[in-house]
């Protein structure tokens, strides 16, 4: 008999049973890969299939976008949202305080073909100008020609490019534009761009985004504005 007849038969392992699958969540993940996912990730939303079609606008919630903050990228978010409402066949108009008016940029070739309005209304930027009467009275026309196109009703997408620097250079009052965007044809979208947002309307706005600069290469290697990418 050898050594191991005289310990007897090994015990039978019990049999494993496999674990049970986890819920899958609505992007068809198991809970495993939730678990796998970086803690602060965002859950995935539930897609709703469907053809996306833009209500009318009655029955659409009309929002105030506020693109704010040091970095690049303010015009060109709203530009974003130009072209994607546009590719739903929404109209839209964009209106510039500060790019020179007669300058033709990227944008407005691009504006040509698509069909939409992008209308340039200031002398160039001027945060430096020693004509602050000059640059007052022409912030209050280009104003007078945004508030015309929003009461018009008939843009589902109104971009008020730099319109922040008015605001924060007391060019334009705060009571005399905050109401009008407030009281806009219901269901349209504004768009507000450019740095120094004021407290008034960041408090304002429904969505309210800012840029931080962390790095840019015109600090770092000297190199400026190219076309296609700022002009």
């Amino acid at each position: 008999m050898t050594q191991n007849d005289e310990r007897g038969p090994k015990p039978r392992r019990p049999r494993c049973r496999p674990a049970p699958r986890e819920a899958a969540d609505p992007m068809g993940s198991t809970g495993g890969d939730r678990a796998a996912r970086h803690p602060t990730a965002p859950v995935p939303k539930q897609r709703t299939p469907g053809p996306y079609r833009v209500p009318p606008r009655e029955r659409r919630t009309g929002l105030v976008l506020l693109n704010t903050g040091d970095g690049k990228g303010k015009t060109t978010a709203a530009l974003g949202t130009l072209l994607r409402a546009r590719g739903r066949e929404m109209t839209v108009a964009m209106l510039q305080f500060l790019k020179t008016e007669g300058v033709r940029r990227g944008e407005h070739i691009a504006a040509e073909t698509l069909g939409v309005e992008i209308v340039p209304m200031g002398a160039g930027f001027t945060w430096l100008s020693e004509r602050i009467e000059e640059d007052r009275a022409l912030a209050r026309e280009c104003w007078a020609q945004c508030r015309e196109v929003l009461d018009s009703g008939r843009y589902d997408v109104v971009i008020f490019d730099e319109l922040t620097y008015p605001l924060a250079y007391g060019w334009l009052e705060h009571d005399e534009v905050l109401p009008v965007i407030r009281d806009r044809p219901a269901g349209t979208h504004v768009v507000i761009t450019g740095r120094m947002a004021t407290p008034e309307l960041v408090d304002f706005a429904d969505l309210v985004t800012e840029m931080k600069e962390v790095k840019h290469p015109y600090r770092t290697r000297g190199i400026g504005a190219q076309p296609g990418l700022e002009l």
